[in-house]
């Protein structure tokens, strides 16, 4: 049996309603997808520090979530991991005539989470990683990386007790942030507005929200509300810059009616 093929029994078993690991089985595209960005990026770290037995690691940790979102895929009736792996080749082959076909063109060059989160400790010990925060990648999407942190932070008792605390760490911050700019310091706001990201991300990782999901949510949503605004304003032949404030916000309010009907 070769490794990959190894690797695909073990998804099987892991999938199994039927003595399988019940966090694996209960997972979706959706709850995954979080886990492939995030494998993604410990890939580009370990090439960013250079470290090749670490980027063999994570290249099988990436390779995992393929052949996890292949046998969710196969579950489904859908495709399986020997239909990406051929539909990948076949890209490759179409995208390079001049290396695969008749072209002579030279082309150069130019609780199973907790258990997770203790055998992670464990390597990172292993590694002579003894700060708490030492392997969470530099490279992860500001907002994301914030979450982590405070994840990490919490496990070993640095958190707040409730979100209580969270939201009066917030209007401490944003006041904060209200006094510099009122001060015309612009540099101190700049820090302020990072304090208040970060408590943010804190917050969401209290209410167990993604918050780089959430951001992409309310992206989509205000990119959606826009183009109602866009498109009403066509309606008479007119462009938002023919518009006013005062008319796009009633435009804005009667976006949001739509969408809730």
């Amino acid at each position: 049996m070769s490794p990959v093929d190894r690797l695909k029994e073990i998804m099987v078993r892991l999938r199994d309603p039927n003595g399988g690991c019940p966090w694996d089985v209960e997972q979706t595209f959706a709850t995954i997808a979080p886990y492939t960005i995030e494998e993604a990026y410990e890939v580009a770290d370990a090439i960013e520090r250079g470290d090749m037995g670490e980027l063999k690691a994570e290249l099988g940790d990436l390779l995992f979530q393929v052949i996890f979102h292949a046998r969710m895929a196969e579950e489904q009736g859908l495709f399986a991991f020997d239909d990406v792996a051929e539909a990948m080749s076949d890209k490759l082959i179409r995208r390079h005539p001049h290396v695969f076909g008749d072209e002579d063109a030279q082309i150069s060059g130019p609780a199973q989470k907790l258990r997770w989160e203790d055998i992670k400790a464990a390597e990172r010990a292993a590694k002579a990683q003894t700060g708490v925060l030492d392997d969470v990648p530099v490279g992860l999407p500001a907002l994301h990386r914030a979450a982590k942190l405070t994840k990490r932070a919490a496990r070993v008792g640095f958190d707040w007790p409730s979100t209580d605390e969270v939201f009066d760490k917030l209007d401490e911050e944003v006041a904060e942030l209200r006094a510099e700019i009122a001060a015309g310091d612009l540099d101190k706001a700049r820090d302020e507005m990072g304090d208040l990201l970060f408590v943010m991300a804190n917050l969401a990782r209290k209410l167990g929200v993604e918050p780089e999901d959430a951001l992409r949510g309310a992206n989509a949503k205000f990119v959606r509300r826009f183009g109602f605004i866009e498109a009403e304003l066509a309606r008479e032949g007119r462009t938002p810059d023919q518009s006013d404030l005062a008319e796009m916000d009633r435009l804005w309010d009667a976006a949001k009616v739509a969408e809730r009907s």
